[in-house]
């Protein structure tokens, strides 16, 4: 079977011939076999240096045995059963002891589930419906998350989301000063932050920026929620807000603190927390905040997860992906020095940017960063990808314990390569 079969099949089946918009490819995608380590192979037996790693679940890399091994024994045991066990207890106290905000955690099925929780905890604590978020920031595709997504736009990002819910939102610029503008709004109890700064670090938040918006939202008593989706377990074991010592009210996870399966979780002050407790009662409700989610902890789940945290609470898997991520980085600006092309690759922790057309990005807003020509984006993905490397959306990437020296050098072979076609047809800003 093709990639190009294979596609047309799904387009007969799916929507868009995909599960996921970002995975739509033109003219088609590439159908994934198997997996292994920093590598995986599609239907055709071709073979990719992957900078994806599962949209950043992958830590440890892929198939790691111990992972695989405890999902194997759990699958013999009890694959679900819509009860409570005791992996999830040890699940939640890991993610207890490694990270400052939580004191009490709770598990959901996905990160946008986990952010969709947290504004409800907000809501409910605040006693406040409006919600702040950054411009550009993202928090999932559900209907509270989206307005403010797309850079230097207020309008939601998809039709379907009433305008209701969108005048409860509000959007701020990345300033501490913009922040404490907006919450001079006394409706706002609720403020949400992408901890690495927008799109994953796209567009950077230093410490010092992070620390006073940090600070306003405290000054003003809001709910300060971190969605750590991506740093958590990335940045540190305990996430950014333990690498940089800045702590929220509550924190958004997911991807890495599943072991690289399906779910999520939020975690954070056990005043915030113990709403969800059933003998919690406010307002004749209990408990006061609603939760549910048949596949919440799922036994697998938490099996994998268990099973990743001794490997990730260590640091090592998270020391490994930065050194190879900063190879990677300055690997890339010494190909484009070489070349002559005015770009910047750059990033935090072990992800990495490219943009292309000028030395920095200091100063840029979301959505200049963004705005790179789609020519020039789908040249240099489809570039990378045709030499057997493949990129996160956009012209990002990021790497895992996994990946190693001779992998991200390999991979830089292609990216001179790519770029040296990019300049041949003209295609570079």
């Amino acid at each position: 079977m093709t990639n190009h079969n294979l596609s047309q099949r799904a387009r007969a089946a799916l929507p868009g011939g995909v599960s996921h918009e970002l995975r739509y490819r033109d003219p088609y995608p590439v159908f994934i076999e198997r997996a292994k380590g920093a590598k995986k192979w599609d239907v055709e037996g071709r073979c990719y240096i992957d900078f994806k790693m599962g949209s950043a679940s992958q830590m440890l890399g892929h198939g790691h045995p111990v992972v695989v091994e405890a999902i194997r024994k759990q699958a013999e045991s009890a694959i679900f059963t819509a009860d409570s066990h005791e992996a999830e207890i040890e699940w939640a106290e890991w993610v207890n002891r490694l990270y400052p905000s939580a004191e009490r955690t709770r598990f959901t099925a996905s990160g946008s589930e986990a952010t969709m929780l947290a504004l409800r905890l907000g809501r409910a604590h605040s006693g406040k419906d409006h919600v702040l978020r950054v411009d550009g920031h993202y928090h999932g595709w559900h209907d509270h998350a989206l307005k403010g997504t797309k850079p230097g736009s207020t309008q939601a990002a998809s039709l379907g989301i009433p305008d209701a819910i969108n005048y409860l939102i509000h959007v701020c610029p990345a300033t501490p000063e913009a922040m404490a503008l907006a919450l001079q709004d006394d409706r706002i109890g609720t403020v949400i932050i992408e901890a690495s700064g927008a799109n994953y670090g796209c567009v950077p938040m230093s410490v010092e920026t992070l620390k006073a918006l940090h600070d306003v939202a405290r000054a003003a008593g809001t709910v300060l929620i971190f969605d750590e989706i991506i740093t958590g377990f990335r940045w540190s074991p305990g996430g950014r807000q333990a690498r940089d010592g800045i702590v929220p009210d509550l924190t958004t996870l997911a991807k890495i603190v599943t072991g690289g399966l399906p779910g999520g979780a939020v975690c954070g002050r056990a005043e915030i927390m113990e709403l969800m407790n059933n003998a919690t009662v406010r307002n004749g409700i209990s408990p006061a905040v609603s939760h549910k989610g048949t596949f919440n902890a799922s036994p697998l789940v938490a099996a994998a997860a268990c099973a990743a945290m001794p490997l990730l609470a260590s640091g090592k898997a998270q020391a490994q992906a930065d050194a190879m991520a900063a190879r990677m980085r300055d690997g890339m600006n010494a190909v484009m020095n070489d070349l002559g092309v005015r770009g910047l690759a750059y990033g935090d922790s072990s992800i990495f940017h490219v943009f292309f057309g000028q030395n920095s990005v200091e100063g840029l807003t979301p959505a200049e960063i963004r705005g790179l020509p789609k020519p020039c984006v789908k040249a240099y993905r489809d570039g990378m990808l045709a030499r057997g490397v493949d990129m996160m959306a956009y012209t990002s990437g990021l790497t895992s314990a996994a990946h190693t020296p001779a992998i991200i050098d390999e991979a830089l072979e292609a990216f001179h390569a790519t770029l040296t076609d990019m300049i041949h047809n003209e295609v570079l800003p």
